[in-house]
């Protein structure tokens, strides 16, 4: 790293030169540093995080409760054992995390509260200029970088995604979105209504049931969940026979990862069953009486949205003991007691959780430019969702929705590593992606086939993802069992690759 002094006083008054700068110090941009500590030890690098410590959510959200919906075997680090239950509360992750950066001495390299605004690229002189904000200070800060590694994940911290409801200003208690919980909401004794039933749901509800004097949920359609113990049985045999951590890790992630290649597949080849097998196994927590056909039976095709697991059916619980509910209906409208159904009935309520999702945060919310011209990032095409037409020397991390976000964060670390050393190697400044002579009339789709996977944030973010084309190349396939084998394969001098 070198400081360059600079001589106009209205902008920062130096600016830091790196090889790599990692934006983001969740899991993505923590394990990014890890791997280029280990496999490019010669990089000079940056981290930069807009919040005051790492973990990206782990550490921003504070809502009851939360914990991981993927297994930590798979979520946790490829070359770290996790020995904790296999559904981490964010606690759990954050200690996790906190040991990797001690034992890896990965803190150096991290600048907290520093949040980036802009990103210029360069073509005259192949780097980036990134400018960013001290959120404790308010200083200007400016840095240079070779190589821009996007690790900033994929929620707007700032504020979820709640609907413009009708009468919503009517309401006379609190409406409040997870993701903003506020520190002094008390909940003890009140009557709650949680809107929605994903991951979020089914962990906050569990969490404040027992304290509240009712907590009820509104969907307006269900969704599929998992519920199961959790313990992972094969990691408790093997620590029984004394076998070392390192090997249960990698033992336990493999057969995790073949029993969900399974099912994924099967959600696919026979959809029916797959169902069925799923509410089957919401039945027996249930009782025999209750309307599962009502509330727990989706109209979509299993992991066609992500699949909620419920660590020990802690969620039904709740609604075994009549300390939580569910109704199935839409809102008409808020009224000052609660909110009223189109069906006629009303929710009363004390306070109003709107479990309803997230903006996506595409790049981070980053401005970006291409040698003085802005980015319109819907204009590019992705490739293997990860680099994109026109945009050099830029990594984007993005992870799969049927299996652990860390599982793709890590095949793309050990990529930038090997394409890094592919360009010194060879003495080239700049990398591209772009489409061969053989794409010309590829057709371009959406970034994701919505037959495929289509939750709420990403059908909302549509409009401003980049395109995909019709083959593999050109494509965010999500499908980890293949990528594993694809992805450590690819062929850096083949054509789609522009060097200078």
């Amino acid at each position: 790293m070198t400081t360059t002094e600079s001589t106009d006083i209205s902008e920062p008054t130096t600016t830091e030169e790196f090889d790599v700068l990692i934006v983001g110090a969740g899991i993505s941009g923590v394990g990014g540093a890890y791997h280029l500590t280990k496999q490019s030890p010669d990089t000079s690098f940056v981290v930069l995080e807009g919040l005051d410590s790492f973990g990206g959510t782990w550490w921003m959200h504070r809502y009851p409760g939360i914990r991981s919906d993927s297994d930590l075997h798979t979520f946790g680090y490829r070359f770290k054992p996790w020995t904790g239950d296999p559904i981490a509360t964010a606690p759990e992750i954050i200690e996790y995390m906190g040991e990797v950066i001690e034992e890896n001495d990965l803190a150096q390299y991290i600048r907290y509260n520093h949040r980036v605004n802009s990103a210029q690229w360069s073509s005259d002189d192949n780097r980036w200029t990134i400018d960013a904000t001290r959120t404790d200070t308010g200083e200007a800060k400016r840095f240079t970088s070779n190589f821009l590694w996007m690790c900033q994940g994929y929620y707007r911290h700032s504020e979820g995604y709640t609907p413009d409801w009708l009468g919503m200003d009517r309401f006379e208690g609190p409406i409040v979105h997870p993701q903003t919980w506020p520190e002094d909401l008390d909940y003890a004794g009140k009557k709650v209504v949680v809107i929605g039933s994903g991951a979020t749901t089914a962990t906050v509800v569990p969490a404040i049931a027992a304290d509240c004097e009712h907590v009820t949920v509104l969907q307006r359609s269900p969704t599929f969940f998992r519920p199961g113990r959790n313990k992972d049985d094969l990691a408790e045999t093997l620590r029984e026979l004394d076998v070392d951590e390192e090997w249960i890790h990698e033992i336990v992630r493999r057969k995790i990862l073949h029993d969900q290649a399974i099912f994924t597949d099967r959600s696919f080849n026979e959809p029916e069953k797959v169902r069925q097998e799923l509410l089957d196994g919401i039945r027996p927590l249930l009782g025999p009486d209750y309307d599962i056909e009502t509330h727990f039976t989706p109209r979509y095709r299993p992991w066609r949205q992500r699949i909620a697991f419920v660590p020990d059916g802690d969620l039904f619980k709740g609604i075994t003991a009549g300390k939580a509910s569910m109704v199935t209906d839409e809102i008409k409208t808020f009224t000052e007691r609660g909110i009223l159904l189109k069906s006629g009935a009303e929710l009363e309520a004390d306070i109003i959780l709107t479990a309803t999702g997230f903006n996506m945060c595409v790049l981070g919310d980053v401005e970006f430019e291409i040698d003085g011209k802005p980015l319109v990032f819907s204009d590019t095409v992705t490739y293997r969702g990860m680099m994109f037409t026109g945009v050099p020397n830029m990594l984007w991390i993005f992870g799969y929705f049927r299996a652990s976000w860390t599982l793709r964060s890590e095949l793309l670390a050990d990529f930038v590593c090997r394409l890094l050393k592919h360009m010194a190697d060879t003495g080239s400044k700049r990398v591209d992606v772009a489409l061969r002579p053989e794409d010309e009339d590829m057709e371009l789709l959406s970034w994701i086939d919505p037959e495929n996977f289509n939750p709420g944030y990403l059908m909302r973010a549509m409009p401003i993802l980049p395109k995909r084309g019709d083959k593999r190349e050109w494509q965010h396939t999500q499908d980890y069992w293949r990528e594993k084998d694809e992805i450590p394969a690819i062929d850096l001098t083949g054509s789609e690759f522009v060097y200078g």
